[in-house]
């Protein structure tokens, strides 16, 4: 990232300047516990707390400070901010950013930090804090986004294929967005793969439409694929034996894992992560 070398307008300003310049930790941290808001305004908003921190470092991918703030302030950090006296978030706030800004390895730290913790296990489950109304979690985010690689590790990492408010699940996002447009087929195809090897169909509200327009959805899933997301059939051998390897790697080593399986090479291109 391009360092940005004009100094701040105001000193609060400085803590989120040094994050966007990628400054050390030591100073970061060092600035989060000086840096004051307008505390004649709100008296009891004097710093920046770890979930702030968090944020900006998410915004502007500064992984050490991301991976220290974690470590060492695990509960505080993944915690809505402006929230004090919950003792565990409601929404998956930071998640859902990570997954908007396709920040992967901010990500991966925040999911792994809140499994260690048996409170905060179903954190990568919750409803996402950007779309709260809608009941959409980070997984339904994803979808939507067509973060590929982002689908695969929150669903390594045990996120759900559970409806929104509308009823709508990650599939059915999926779906929608393959029959309203022709751009990005391909990534498109990548990210319902995804699904298939991890989440069962359920009670898609695509289904009808499925059913109605079966010339398109025959020829662009194939029949395997179209028969299986109607329930009439299930999955082919080589997507179930990829689905039990799959389910079966380590999350943080996934790619690496996957490309040293002595399977085809279009297989493993099926998890080709994207810059």
């Amino acid at each position: 990232m391009e360092e940005d070398h004009r100094a701040p307008h105001h000193p609060s300003d400085m803590f989120h300047w040094a994050i966007k310049n990628h400054e050390p930790v030591s100073k970061l941290e060092n600035l989060r516990a000086e840096v004051y808001f307008d505390w004649e305004e709100d008296p009891e908003d004097q710093s920046y707390s770890p979930s702030d921190a968090l944020l900006y470092a998410i915004i502007y991918n500064h992984i050490p400070y991301a991976q220290h703030l974690l470590l060492h302030f695990p509960e505080e950090s993944i915690k809505v901010p402006g929230s004090k006296c919950d003792q565990r978030p409601h929404y998956s706030f930071h998640l859902g950013l990570a997954v908007i800004y396709n920040c992967r390895e901010i990500l991966i730290m925040i999911i792994e930090t809140s499994q260690r913790d048996p409170l905060l296990r179903s954190y990568i489950n919750l409803d996402n804090y950007f779309y709260s109304m809608d009941g959409k979690t980070p997984l339904h985010l994803a979808c939507e986004l067509l973060r590929s690689d982002l689908i695969l590790i929150l669903l390594c990492h045990g996120a759900t294929s559970r409806t929104d408010i509308a009823g709508r699940t990650p599939m059915d996002i999926l779906l929608t967005q393959l029959w309203s447009s022709g751009d990005n087929m391909k990534l498109k195809m990548q990210c319902l793969h995804h699904l298939l090897l991890f989440a069962p169909p359920g009670r898609l509200q695509m289904r009808k439409n499925l059913r109605d327009n079966w010339e398109y959805w025959g020829e662009l899933l194939g029949e395997d694929i179209y028969t299986y997301l109607l329930g009439e059939n299930v999955l082919t051998l080589s997507l179930i034996s990829m689905k039990k390897v799959v389910q079966q790697l380590a999350p943080s080593t996934l790619w690496i894992s996957i490309q040293r399986l002595p399977i085809p090479h279009n297989l493993k291109n099926n998890f080709t992560l994207d810059y």
